[in-house]
């Protein structure tokens, strides 16, 4: 068990794969950073548990996204930043998961969400050469591979969906979010990233975490967020981002009410994000990217074991 699962020729284009992305970032005037892993502060979401350990008498977390630290030194002044860092997210583990993963991030004040969507599309032409990516809104994502407006659907209308297309479903009641999640997992997401790069956006306005909401051209409350699909599996994920102090508190709170529902532990509601945000977070947006995942793609593998050498497993 103390030898690596990844060949040594894979993890040499692991290294070649983010020599290039830092290039790229590079090349575009941002700023590579590095931020803590460890925290006192956490992300507030309703299915990302971060690991915890105790420093002196604080409880502190490991980052399960450098997110917070990188939009407190935007509110700082910095204006193009990423970071290549270690993420962790306790209980992660399967063929597309590890409990610590490699993730790159980065943010950029004043692009819009048009511009941040087409940068994404432009590393992935980068780093994968499959084509220039596609940018489909959830909309018609739904109405084309479920055949119903995911915007306009009662839950009844989505659980007759789930029924009629053998989607085996847990007990979602009247909760449209679950029934849409369900469907876009089981539905949607395994056909998009087949010809070409896929890039999904303007999910549901219940939906956007710490994105910007804005009714889209047919009136309907969307979130300003996209997510990057290559052969079925999610990859990176971004947002125009939330900029009022006061909304990321209300979310805080509302994802922990979920929390506390599902028995899930609650977490600190309070955060030095916050307070940056109450100084002025600029305008900005940002993206996450798998980078176990992209390497996944790129040499064909099927678990992300194959990809780093000593995953939860044998760590």
């Amino acid at each position: 068990m103390w030898r690596p699962t990844a060949t040594l020729d894979t993890l040499r284009r692991r290294a070649e794969l983010l020599a290039r992305l830092r290039r790229f970032f590079d090349a575009r005037g941002f700023v590579e950073v590095e931020t803590p892993m460890l925290c006192r502060d956490t992300v507030v979401d309703l299915h990302l548990d971060p690991l915890s350990a105790s420093v002196g008498e604080t409880e502190a977390f490991l980052q399960t996204s450098p997110e917070f630290c990188m939009k407190r030194l935007l509110a700082a002044g910095a204006e193009a930043i990423y970071q290549v860092t270690h993420a962790f997210r306790a209980e992660e583990l399967g063929p597309r998961h590890n409990i610590e993963f490699t993730m790159a991030e980065w943010y950029r004040c004043g692009q819009s969400y048009a511009d941040a969507i087409s940068l994404l599309g432009e590393l992935c032409g980068e780093l994968l050469s499959r084509g220039a990516a596609e940018v489909v809104t959830y909309r018609e994502a739904f109405e084309r591979l479920v055949g119903l407006d995911p915007h306009a659907a009662t839950a009844a209308q989505l659980r007759t969906i789930a029924s009629d297309r053998g989607v085996p479903a847990p007990e979602l009641g009247d909760d449209v979010d679950g029934w849409r999640c369900l469907l876009l997992a089981e539905l949607v997401e395994p056909r998009l990233g087949r010809e070409r790069p896929t890039i999904l956006c303007d999910y549901p306005g219940t939906q956007a975490a710490l994105a910007q909401v804005r009714k889209d051209d047919r009136g309907a409350l969307v979130a300003s967020r996209f997510e990057l699909y290559v052969d079925g599996v999610e990859l990176a994920n971004g947002y125009h981002e939330l900029l009022d102090a006061g909304e990321l508190r209300r979310r805080s709170a509302e994802a922990n009410r979920q929390r506390e529902h599902d028995r899930k532990r609650t977490l600190p509601e309070t955060s030095r994000l916050a307070d940056a945000m109450d100084s002025g977070l600029p305008d900005c947006c940002g993206v996450a990217l798998g980078f176990d995942r992209l390497v996944m793609c790129a040499v064909g593998a099927e678990e992300i074991s194959e990809v780093m050498p000593f995953p939860w497993p044998r760590a």
